[in-house]
């Protein structure tokens, strides 16, 4: 059985910092590319951050460049997003996915805001 399951969401005041994490199980998770998305209105799921199967390249959002780092760790089956610098328009759910090919799992996601 696939799980993504997501944590560490939160209410944060703006200029502070979130590291939300994913844990996989019930695939190879090292197979896989691994990407953090947030709804955008009229477009679905926005991309934030993608990370290679190994680790290797890494692309973000314009939204996301010099503030969001994106990480993995394939000996515990986990994707990170460390968030800094964090801005009310961040606040959204943010949901974890992995991605080979045509398949692709999704997380139930976690709630992030922003706000003093």
């Amino acid at each position: 059985q696939v799980q993504l399951v997501e944590s560490g969401g939160g209410l944060v005041q703006p200029g502070g910092s979130l590291r939300l994490s994913c844990a996989a199980s019930g695939f190879t998770f090292s197979s896989y590319a691994m990407s953090w998305y947030r709804p955008a209105p009229g477009k679905g799921r926005e991309l934030v951050a993608n990370i290679a199967s190994d680790g290797s390249s890494r692309t973000y959002a314009d939204s996301a460049k010099g503030r969001f780092t994106i990480s993995r760790d394939n000996f515990k089956n986990t994707v990170y997003l460390q968030m800094n610098n964090l801005k009310p328009e961040d606040t959204s759910v943010y949901y974890c996915a992995a991605h080979r090919g045509f398949s692709n799992f999704w997380g139930q996601g976690t709630q992030v805001t922003v706000s003093s």
